[in-house]
């Protein structure tokens, strides 16, 4: 007769059910039954904390059907440390938090949660990409707790990058050089730019397709580029912090202080030339404008600037908005190794924190 083989208890809390955090929600309620029958993962969404509210549930957790309604009719004021405590009173199981936030308070949560046992899953750029000693502290509580801090969605959305790095080097590949077009923003803008329309109306469209923040300044100055090249550094042991990183922002320097984005975008036009110079510079030498990320691991720099590719280079060949990165390596010489698709939405994004809780589930051991 066949062994008995129990279920994996996992309890959830999720901190941000905004576009990402509840579309999370909706994909795991998609896999519920396949992650029960199929894995023997028995796992429940136990407590939601938005900016607004916070509910807090019982071990069975949420509907995630429903969950919104609960959420609309108010629960508890959101607290971080009742939600701490709530969540720690958890035995039995493993615990996992999401942070699906962009927030820069959330994050100073992650040590104290991983030193009581609580994993964390996040796509949250912020803890990895800041201060060094905070990112310390993080890695050095989950190392001391036997706790697992996973961020794979940070960089590339649901491309498997840190991955992928993370393999070559626990294999003893050598880095040598990584690059990439990381912003699914500044993807869409170089890659429209030039087809009979001016830099301006290309940021204009992006930001009607909702591609930029509701400040394109944001996108433009080049820190979110930044951060995922930090976030890749720190991996390959650099100890970058950001003003180490040499960084070109596409802001006129003239419009950095303008006081709204409707302003910022309705001055825009009068700096097309300067783009438009460029682009010609370019196209008159068989090559294009790309918004590039690099890491010399040989000399130890990271910049982040407008670089000029040929035609017939994989940058210059990207559609819509995607991401592509390359891997020079001992091992990835003559031909780098090359990742590509979307690496901005909210699905792929999703997609890559489930693919991290999984992951956390299976190194806890399954049955």
């Amino acid at each position: 007769m066949a062994a008995h083989r129990s279920k994996t208890p996992v309890a959830v809390g999720i901190v941000g059910p905004g576009l990402i955090g509840s579309t999370l929600i909706k994909q795991l309620s998609a896999q519920a039954r396949a992650l029960q029958n199929n894995l023997l993962i028995d796992l429940h969404i136990v407590a939601i904390i938005s900016s607004r509210a916070m509910y807090l549930y019982n071990q069975k957790g949420c509907d995630m059907e429903t969950w919104q309604t609960d959420m609309a009719m108010g629960g508890e004021p959101p607290s971080l440390d009742a939600f701490t405590d709530f969540f720690t009173g958890f035995s039995n199981c493993h615990k996992i938090i999401v942070d699906c936030t962009a927030s820069s308070l959330v994050p100073s949560y992650y040590a104290r949660w991983l030193s009581t046992g609580i994993h964390v899953v996040t796509p949250n750029k912020k803890l990895s990409s800041g201060p060094l000693d905070e990112w310390t502290k993080v890695r050095k509580a989950s190392r001391e707790h036997g706790t697992h801090f996973m961020y794979e969605a940070t960089v590339g959305a649901g491309l498997p990058v840190i991955s992928t790095l993370n393999n070559l080097l626990d294999t003893g590949d050598e880095l040598i050089h990584i690059e990439g077009i990381l912003s699914g923003t500044l993807s869409f803008i170089f890659n429209t730019f030039g087809a009979g329309k001016t830099f301006s109306q290309v940021v204009a469209d992006a930001k009607a397709k909702g591609f930029t923040e509701p400040d394109p300044r944001e996108d433009l100055a080049g820190t979110d580029v930044a951060r995922k090249m930090i976030i890749l550094g720190r991996e390959c042991g650099l100890a970058v912090e950001m003003q180490q990183v040499h960084v070109q922002s596409l802001v006129p320097p003239q419009l950095a202080d303008t006081q709204s984005a409707d302003d910022f975008m309705e001055r825009l036009p009068q700096y097309d030339s300067a783009m438009q110079g460029q682009a010609q510079a370019a196209a008159a030498q068989g090559m294009a404008l790309r918004y590039v990320g690099s890491l010399d691991l040989i000399n130890r720099k990271c910049r982040v600037e407008l670089k000029q590719v040929p035609l017939a280079h994989p940058f210059a060949n990207l559609n819509g908005s995607d991401n592509i990165i390359s891997f020079k390596t001992q091992r990835y010489n003559e031909q780098p190794l090359v990742i590509r698709g979307p690496g901005a939405g909210a699905e792929v994004t999703a997609a890559g924190v489930f693919g991290d809780l999984l992951h956390v589930i299976k190194m806890l051991g399954m049955p």
